[in-house]
């Protein structure tokens, strides 16, 4: 993925993008981390499920907040001072999180974390696309690949800071430290030359309606991801399908599935069309999930389908971020649009099973899932229809 030439610019380039791949691993080490220690921060705050669920609705208002905000800031000041600092705000809300035992203050600082990540995920697509323009789709594939890197460390992180010290706390602190190290690499490279709106985006009412329906599929896929990722873990509890530490790994075992589908889709994007595979995804999501409910009480098939939900939502995201930047063109204001609806979905699809996994049951968790997916088949139609892709070597 890096490139042939050795001039100082396509160095600088690439030095820029290790940097972005480096932060994408702090992100996904700090999005992933709230659904294996659920239980803990429940009993931390000696709350019960149904309460301890607005976590998931603090952290991804702070996504929206962050993602709004870091969309209007991106499109007017350099990118890079400002990924450090919302890598440091980060930092800073995992030192405070697990030894906060009020709900209402532990509430806060997850939602610090969360405008941190809401700015971190909206600054790190857009830098790399300003960097690397029509050449982006690898690298944008590859910096999603990272993302699973850190959302599949974070569980493993969490059960052995478990099994060594007995407190998952260690585990927060580790991870505010990994942080550092993105935001000292950054701080020395030059921010990405800002791309204005007029150069990005063409007018029109086709563009809008596809700038809507993109962002309702943003919605759409990263509640499902979310809701998977965050309640497996208490799924699995609920119905004694694995141990305190089987489901820990089990949730690992969703974002490494994540984690390796991005691996893989790097280059199959170069060899098919990003509208075929996403084809692939969403119909390989939904029988994965399907096979989950169809065998509640096996635990063959909620590893298997863990896996198949995994690998299957892995190249969502970055594709359709792909797909946007070819037909609309990126700026902060846009890439922002998309994360907001990416928010707003993390946010409200949790809560949701969060209140009625206790009085319906645990299964609700996946038939919310199969639901939000399916109709994410629907939204990608219309995208379909709608949105005709400039080639990219030949694919589109």
């Amino acid at each position: 993925m890096a490139e042939i030439s050795d001039s100082p610019g396509a160095r600088e380039r690439n030095f820029k993008t290790i940097g972005y791949f480096a932060m994408f691993v702090a992100l996904g080490l700090s999005i992933a981390v709230i659904g294996p220690t659920l239980p803990g921060l429940a009993e931390q705050t000696h709350t019960q499920l149904n309460q301890i669920s607005i976590l998931f609705t603090a952290h991804s208002l702070g996504y929206l907040v962050g993602s709004y905000i870091g969309g209007r800031f991106y499109d007017r000041l350099p990118g890079h001072p400002l990924l450090v600092g919302m890598l440091l705000a980060i930092a800073i809300a995992f030192v405070i999180i697990p030894v906060t035992p009020l709900l209402w203050l532990l509430t806060i600082a997850i939602l610090i974390a969360g405008i941190g990540g809401g700015g971190l995920d909206v600054g790190g697509n857009l830098m790399l696309a300003w960097t690397h323009r029509r050449n982006v789709g690898p690298y944008m594939n590859g910096l999603h690949f990272f993302f699973g890197v850190g959302a599949f460390l974070t569980p493993i992180i969490m059960a052995q800071a478990v099994i060594v010290t007995g407190s998952f706390k260690w585990g927060y602190w580790l991870i505010a430290l990994m942080m550092l190290p993105a935001a000292l690499w950054l701080l020395k490279l030059p921010s990405p030359a800002i791309i204005s709106s007029q150069e990005a985006i063409a007018t029109g009412v086709t563009s809008r309606f596809l700038l809507f329906l993109m962002i309702a599929f943003f919605f759409l896929y990263v509640g499902g991801e979310a809701s998977f990722g965050g309640w497996i873990f208490t799924y699995s509890l609920a119905l004694d399908l694995a141990s305190e530490t089987g489901a820990a790994y089990l949730t690992s075992v969703f974002w490494g599935a994540l984690m390796v589908g991005r691996l893989v889709s790097i280059p199959l994007a170069v060899r098919f069309r990003s509208s075929t595979l996403l084809w692939v995804d969403l119909i390989g999501c939904l029988l994965s999930i399907l096979l989950i409910l169809m065998l509640p009480q096996s635990p063959i098939a909620i590893w298997a389908g863990t896996i198949g939900v995994g690998f299957s939502m892995a190249s969502m995201f970055p594709m359709m971020m792909t797909l946007a930047e070819r037909r609309l063109g990126l700026t902060g204001k846009i890439t922002g649009s998309f994360l907001i609806g990416a928010s707003l979905g993390g946010m409200t699809i949790p809560w949701l099973i969060g209140q009625l996994f206790e009085d319906v049951g645990p299964k609700v968790t996946m038939w919310v899932i199969l639901i939000v997916m399916g109709i994410a088949v629907g939204v990608y139609g219309l995208i379909q229809s709608t949105s005709r892709v400039t080639p990219q070597r030949g694919k589109n």
